[in-house]
Parts: structure tokens; C-alpha cells; sequence
């Protein structure tokens, strides 16, 4: 295919759809982002956590260093009064979550995504969807009930939302349930900070969640399990802090609330997430509790398992097979991120009869219990998570590779950016074969004899002790083209 001149459109301008088109744009593939919504960026969103690994993938972007400035960094979080997990521990130059809005994580993407040359056409919904072996041909309207128009690309890609209009012109199916109903929140500034940063409890029948986001303000999520109303009657603030005194105690002298909502929450999945030349990426792929702060999250790592697979394959760099990989890859990642969060909502919301007993021993077993605490806190912050390996492959391979230093003063994310392949190796090594541009090549900082080739999002695709030569441009060969 001569991918050049191949477009790629991506339904919805979140997080997800954003980091997607500034990695396609950057790379050089022709890319338009189609979004109902006005151009100007919400602040009432849901969303107020970045994790260790979307930090590292923003990293690799240029863009976490100004996030970070704006954020507030926590090491720490205190769950159910008397279990904390240490987040300072974590294999990460981000050894903590940052509490930051959506919002200045989609205008950050934002920036990127139109300084690398990607189309925003706003106000613009998409309608329906039909494809063919060329193609995609997806309808669109403009706000208002504009002429219907049609736009063709190589592929498309819906990030549109837990209510995809991808998902559903695929005739995909979103198979789950409710989980919890009548879900409060609120930004409210607070006359008494808490005694802990990130402070999340429950009482008898209530519970509740605070977040600092550095600027005054408190995101504050609860709920009751006695109360439930339409998600589109806003709680008021006497209701929000009645629920948050049964729950922590007190409800820290709330006032001046910008924004309050009520929400429910469902746990669902996809089961594909590909269809022909359609993906499904976010929640248009995938939704869950908001325990745990996972769901921007994980759809950001969609997003940059996927972007440099589109741009390899519609630029001629690699077989169309590569694509089935994202579903490979990133649909066990899903589901995962399905039972943790689940598991975390279910140990909030048990019943009176069962919920101390279950919060002492998950307290207890994660206190006490080094490896599990670990796996907890990988899976949580997205650190731990590894891809299916070839049988045979070397133990690196699939996993993510941590920001090592490099010889002459340089790191791995930063040599990430542009989009590139990686290959660290023990001494000075000249790749040919006309990669400029796909593939840096660096050395170990120390004295390391391993040889590593990481993929653009981070994660190893080979890995071979005391590799000659013939043997590296074999595997150049095989995942960089």
C-alpha cells in the first residue's frame, strides 16, 4: 500500500483520540479527528489521575515534564483508614500518580496533535460507517443538522465513548453490567485539609474519595447505598457532605463547589477490537468503575499500542498482520483492568454484614504480602503489565522497558520521541537498511552485554545476550522493516 498519502480518522477529540492523532500526525500519516462536541476544552470531566505508565508514555511525547508542573504529585495513598500503598517503591521515574483534570491533559494533547499537523473538525458527529477492502467511508453531519457529507480514509478508529457510533455501526456488542449506581461528584474547596493527601474510606452504607488538585480545590466522589436518583438531577452540596461525614468522618468544611454530578457506573467490554479496518480504542472498547483512576488511563495506552502500528503499516513499514496485535495485546489488558477496578468498588460497597472482614483481610494480605502488594500496585499504576512473548523469545521480551540511562547523558523515553524504535546495545552499533527516522540506536550507559530493541510504545520486541551482527539485523529486519 502506498500509505503516504493514506488518511486515518479517528471519532472523538478525549485523551485517547488525541494522543492517537499526534502520534499518527507526527509520524507522518495524513489524519483528521471528527468530535460533536465545540472546540472549546470542558472542565467539568471525571477524570483527575495520570498513573506511572501514562505518565512514562507522555514522557515519550515531550509532554509529562509540563504536566507534571501543573499536577500534584502523590506517593501515597490511604485506603479503608489503615492500609496505605507506597507508590515511592515503584521501578519509574514517575514514582507516584498525579492528580491533574482531564482538561489540561486533552489541551496538552491538543497542542501536540495540531502542531503536528492533525485536522480537528469539531461540531461534526459521526453518523454511520461502511468499508470496504480500500477502505473506510464514514458519514458525518455538523452540528445543527447540517448536509450529510461522506469521508474516506485507509482506516478509522472510534474513541468516542462509552456510546460509540463506531461500535455500534460495527454492530459490536458491549457486553456487561451496572455496577453501581448514583455516583457523586463534586469540586469543592475544603476549610480543613485531610490528614492525608488522597484519602478514600467508607462507612456503614457510604463511601467516599478526595483528591487534591493543587489549585484550591478537592474532586470529592461518594456515594450511598440508600440513596439513588436520575444521573441527571445534580446533587447538591448538603447531600455530597452528608454522605462524605458518614463515610470519612467529617466532611472537612466543603464550600464553594464549580461543579457537581451524578453518574452511574457499568463494567464492559468489547470482545474485539477490530473490525476489518475499524478499531475500537477507550471506552468506546472498554468501561469501568472509576476505582483506581484507570479509565483515562488505559485508554492512553490503547493509544499508543496502536498509533505506531497504523503509522508502520499505512506507511509501508509493516504487513497489515501487525494490526491484529493491538487486539492481542491490549484486550487482556482490558479485562484486567475490568477485575481490579471492579475488585477495589466491591470492597467499598460491601454490605454491612460482610465489609469489615473483607477490607481487614485484603488490608491484611496486602500489609504483609510483598509480591501481591507489588502486583497490586503494577496493575493499578500500569507498570506491571507485560504482552505475550514468542515462545522462546528472551525473558525482556513483551515487557515495558524502564527509562535507562544511556551513554552520553541521554534516556530511553527521551530517545523514544519522534515516534522511533530503539535498539540499545552493548557498544557502538551501524544500523542500515534506510531506517533514519524509524530507528535510533544508542549504547548502555553502563556495562550491560544485553541487546534490546524497544518498540515506540515502550515495550520490548526483542532481546538477545551477546548478539552479533547478523543476528540484530535480523531482528531490524522483522519488527522495524
Amino acid at each position: 500500500m502506498n500509505g503516504a498519502t493514506r488518511p486515518v480518522l479517528v471519532v472523538g477529540a478525549g485523551p485517547t483520540g488525541l494522543l492517537l492523532a499526534g502520534d499518527l500526525a507526527a509520524a507522518g500519516v495524513p489524519v483528521t479527528v471528527l468530535e460533536k462536541r465545540p472546540r472549546e476544552i470542558s472542565n467539568l470531566s471525571r477524570a483527575f489521575v495520570l498513573h506511572a505508565r501514562s505518565l512514562e508514555q507522555l514522557d515519550a511525547r515531550g509532554l509529562a515534564d509540563g504536566l507534571e508542573a501543573v499536577g500534584r504529585p502523590l506517593d501515597r495513598l490511604r485506603l479503608f483508614g489503615r492500609l496505605t500503598l507506597d507508590l515511592s517503591a515503584l521501578p519509574s521515574r514517575f514514582n507516584h500518580l498525579l492528580v491533574i483534570p482531564q482538561y489540561e491533559v486533552e489541551r496538552a494533547l491538543l497542542r501536540r496533535a495540531e502542531e503536528a499537523g492533525a485536522r480537528l473538525r469539531y461540531e461534526t458527529e459521526a453518523t454511520g460507517l461502511a468499508q470496504d477492502a480500500d477502505g473506510v467511508t464514514v458519514e458525518v453531519r455538523a452540528a445543527g443538522g447540517g448536509r450529510p457529507e461522506r469521508l474516506r480514509a485507509a482506516y478509522a478508529v472510534g474513541a468516542d465513548g462509552m456510546r460509540s457510533a463506531v461500535r455500534e455501526a460495527l454492530g459490536v456488542p458491549f457486553p456487561g453490567r451496572r455496577v453501581i449506581r448514583s455516583v457523586l461528584l463534586a469540586d469543592v474547596r475544603l476549610a480543613e485539609e485531610p490528614g492525608s493527601l488522597l484519602t478514600a474510606d467508607a462507612g456503614r452504607d457510604a463511601f467516599a474519595f478526595l483528591a487534591p488538585f493543587g489549585d484550591g480545590y478537592h474532586r470529592v466522589v461518594c456515594w450511598h447505598r440508600g440513596r439513588t436518583a436520575p444521573d441527571g438531577r445534580p446533587p447538591g452540596l448538603a447531600e455530597i457532605k452528608e454522605i462524605t461525614r458518614l463515610a470519612l468522618g467529617r466532611d472537612f468544611g466543603m464550600h464553594d463547589a464549580r461543579w457537581t454530578s451524578r453518574f452511574h457506573s457499568d463494567e464492559r467490554q468489547a470482545p474485539v477490537y477490530r473490525v476489518g479496518r475499524v478499531f475500537l480504542a477507550g471506552d468506546a472498547a472498554h468501561v469501568h468503575t472509576p476505582a483506581g483512576g484507570q479509565g483515562m488511563n488505559t485508554g492512553l495506552q490503547d493509544a499508543a499500542n496502536l498509533s505506531w502500528k497504523l503509522a508502520a503499516v499505512v506507511r509501508g513499514h509493516a504487513p497489515e498482520a501487525l494490526l491484529d496485535t493491538y487486539q492481542a495485546e491490549r484486550h487482556p489488558v482490558g479485562r484486567s483492568v475490568l477485575r481490579s477496578s471492579g475488585g477495589i468498588v466491591r470492597l467499598a460497597t460491601a454490605g454491612p454484614a460482610w465489609a469489615p472482614v473483607a477490607r481487614a483481610a485484603a488490608t491484611t494480605v496486602l500489609r504483609h504480602a510483598g509480591p501481591v502488594r507489588r502486583a497490586v500496585t503494577g496493575r493499578v499504576t500500569g507498570v506491571g503489565y507485560a504482552y505475550r512473548a514468542p515462545r522462546g523469545a528472551h525473558r525482556l521480551t513483551g515487557r515495558r522497558a524502564p527509562d535507562v540511562a544511556l551513554a552520553g547523558g541521554g534516556r530511553l523515553y527521551e530517545a523514544l520521541r519522534g515516534g522511533r524504535f530503539v535498539l540499545i546495545a552493548p557498544r557502538a552499533y551501524e544500523a542500515g537498511g534506510g531506517r533514519e527516522g524509524r530507528l535510533a540506536v544508542a549504547r548502555w550507559a553502563g556495562g550491560r552485554r544485553t541487546t534490546v530493541l524497544v518498540r515506540p510504545d515502550g515495550y520490548v520486541a526483542w532481546a538477545a545476550e551477546a548478539a552479533d551482527a547478523e543476528s540484530v539485523e535480523a531482528a531490524l529486519a522483522a519488527h522495524v522493516g
